[in-house]
């Protein structure tokens, strides 16, 4: 859900950047459903690393939650950057698509 709804989510919005018939209300549910879901497995993450006493690699962890930091970010660049705001999300959503990827890699 993580790597794939954001990779969709960025390209649909990069493709918004270009095309204004894009440029619909579904895209920002559907970036707001995605990048919820980035919260929604960290925190799945954390409760099962707790209760079962695995211990993940500090890299995977590393890269979980800077994905956190990296909605934040987005968020509160949205008014500065109003003008490119499919951009910002377009790059923004291949940015959380290549953390999920690199934390999956990292997680084996």
């Amino acid at each position: 859900m993580v790597v794939v709804g954001n990779g969709v989510a960025g390209a649909w919005a990069l493709a918004a950047h270009r095309r204004t018939a894009l440029r619909v209300a579904a895209l920002w549910w559907f970036t707001v459903a995605v990048q919820a879901s980035i919260f929604v497995e960290v925190a799945i993450g954390v409760a099962y690393q707790r209760s079962s006493g695995i211990e993940p690699s500090q890299l995977h962890l590393l890269y979980g939650f800077a994905s956190l930091f990296g909605v934040g970010i987005l968020y509160s660049y949205r008014n500065q950057l109003a003008d490119r705001l499919y951009l910002l999300y377009g790059l923004g959503g291949l940015f959380l698509m290549g953390m999920g990827i690199r934390s999956m890699v990292l997680h084996t």
